[in-house]
């Protein structure tokens, strides 16, 4: 959305679990330097907000868009604790709505509000490019549905659970989730019952992230009979998501090739 006016930095590296960064002195330079820290919310950073806390009183604070605001959040009644630390895991819904490309709509409109607000005249470039990114969005959305119209309806398992709103959007059902508690692996009894309900369900397809566990993603597949698809849950993720519309995209492929058989 911004261009050539805007140097993006990310402080969650796309090929790890976003829950579990550590704040290291480099980031919290980030954070000082910052004019806008764009959020996904909810719990998915929860170590954001304790390290803007040690930002205050240097400077005068950035500002910062929730993107989750104004979202139909998924998963509102399924708060979690993981054991280990008592601590709530998507306690306030489910944290991956960007995965639904119709999520992308109200998130850009919020970006482009943002950066309006920072630099107002350079309002009409960033609405410019919000609006050539909506064209290629809604051309992305006819070829992807199309794409997945073969498969509606089919049953899914997923590692974490990052899926939901994908699934929702092109009408794939997911029967459960590897993870009994995102990050929390299964216990072995966990595991047996989940092999017996994907056979039981005639699951075709477990979808993996990058940083899930390769052993114990191969070790479902291989009792369950079900095929592997490693989707990316964010940009840059793998290297051929290098933008929004190239990580559905790929993520749309995968799949297909998965069910397919390919």
């Amino acid at each position: 959305m911004g261009g050539e006016r805007v140097r993006v930095e990310a402080l969650a590296p796309p090929g790890q679990d976003p829950h579990t960064i550590e704040v290291t002195p480099r980031r919290l330079a980030a954070l000082q330097g910052a004019a806008l820290i764009v959020r996904v919310g909810l719990d998915h950073e929860p170590w954001l907000t304790p390290a803007l806390r040690t930002l205050r009183g240097r400077r005068v604070p950035p500002a910062d868009l929730d993107c989750s605001k104004g979202i139909a959040l998924l998963q509102t009644e399924t708060a979690r604790v993981r054991p280990e630390r008592g601590e709530h895991v998507h306690g306030f819904g489910n944290t991956h709505y960007w995965l639904d490309p119709e999520n992308a709509r109200p998130i850009t409109a919020a970006m482009v509000a943002a950066l309006g607000r920072l630099a107002p005249e350079n309002r009409t470039g960033f609405e410019s490019r919000r609006a050539e990114f909506l064209k290629r969005l809604d051309a992305g959305l006819t070829r992807w549905s199309a794409a997945l119209a073969p498969y509606r309806g089919a049953k899914v398992v997923v590692v974490h659970e990052s899926w939901p709103y994908f699934a929702g959007r092109f009408g794939l059902q997911i029967v459960a989730a590897v993870e009994p508690t995102p990050g929390v692996p299964p216990s072995p009894a966990y595991l047996a019952s989940l092999i017996s309900r994907m056979k039981q369900a005639q699951v075709r397809v477990l979808i993996a992230e990058p940083y899930a566990s390769a052993s114990l993603v191969e070790q479902v597949a291989a009792r369950s009979g079900a095929r592997i698809a490693r989707l990316a849950p964010s940009v840059g993720a793998d290297p051929e998501a290098r933008d929004y519309i190239g990580l559905i995209d790929l993520d749309v492929k995968r799949l297909v090739d998965a069910f397919s058989g390919r």
